[in-house]
């Protein structure tokens, strides 16, 4: 028995998951929790982690040492991703982790992100040999896999982040159909890799993968059905018209309005519209029949890869 911890460093929340991994591969949870940072906050598109989101950062992870020493783990994981391989300051960020809380980082490739966020979701979902196409919407970048349960056909992360648009953008309280429409185009114009790659690859359903489909699917059951609906799962599937109700009510919301909807983290208050548009645009685009939710995305796809291409001992 090995006890595991992985922190996965994003742009929005470092996440931090501990688990007992046995030889055989299997792995009981032990506890998991997430810290709001907002790493990229009044810097992201300017590519350095601003002084305020670098201290908060490095407060989230002494928070995360501190769990992770009252868990007794054996193996600390830390994985960085969009928000510190794309800063200036990266690097700085990377040694300050080390020396102030004894965390080393590896940062990975956006490439590296999608097959791992891959890897993570096809432990959640039940997946078959149907093509689908995951979408993981993080606050830095987004990755688009195209894949069924055997392999990744297509894969590639852009820099279409909810906190990157949410400053490019700074869309009105509430959004403007003008704005709505702006968003729209700039999204078009960057995903034409997507398009072509969908082309060549028909797809028959979206998976989201964690983060804002966590949202948008706690949106759902607190408005139609029960919040303990996801009690004991790791995949939801969306009925489509509940998904078009609760979007058409977050584009009219302003953001104390958010503040008072059930089922939205505070966390996801200011980005949840711009995240909302890009899986309406998703959806609509390629005229996709159904979505579902998978509710492990990077962290578990990294334990995914100790477990079964890394030795425990």
């Amino acid at each position: 028995m090995s006890r595991i911890a992985i922190i996965d460093l994003g742009t929005n929340t470092f996440n931090l998951l501990i688990v007992e991994a046995s030889h055989d591969k299997t792995y009981q949870l032990v506890f998991q929790t997430k810290i709001s940072v907002k790493l990229g906050e009044g810097g992201i598109n300017k590519g350095f982690i601003a002084p305020v989101a670098f201290d908060r950062g490095i407060n989230a992870l002494k928070i995360h040492k501190e769990t992770i020493g009252k868990y007794n783990a054996d193996k600390v994981f830390a994985i960085a991703t969009s928000a510190i391989r794309g800063a200036s300051n990266g690097n700085e960020f990377v040694e300050k982790a080390k020396t102030e809380c004894g965390i080393e980082i590896q940062v990975i490739t956006g490439d590296k992100e999608a097959e791992v966020i891959y890897y993570g979701v096809r432990d959640a979902v039940k997946m078959s040999n149907e093509t689908s196409l995951i979408i993981d919407i993080g606050g830095g970048s987004t990755e688009f896999i195209i894949a069924n349960k055997d392999q990744i056909f297509w894969k590639q992360s852009f820099l279409l982040g909810v906190a990157r648009l949410l400053e490019m953008f700074n869309p009105s309280d509430p959004i403007t159909d003008i704005e709505k429409q702006t968003l729209i185009d700039y999204l078009n114009h960057e995903l034409q890799p997507l398009f072509d790659a969908v082309k060549k690859y028909p797809v028959t359903e979206l998976i989201g993968s964690s983060g804002s489909f966590d949202s948008l699917a706690e949106m759902v059951a607190h408005r139609f059905y029960s919040p303990h609906i996801f009690d004991g799962k790791t995949e939801y599937s969306f009925d489509l018209d509940d998904c078009a109700a609760v979007h058409e009510t977050i584009l009219k919301s302003t953001i104390a309005q958010r503040l008072q909807m059930k089922g939205l983290a505070a966390m996801r208050v200011d980005m949840i519209v711009i995240s909302s548009i890009l899986v309406h645009f998703i959806l609509k685009s390629f005229s996709i029949p159904q979505m579902r939710l998978s509710t492990y995305s990077l962290k578990e796809g990294i334990l995914f890869e100790i477990l079964n291409f890394k030795s425990l001992s």
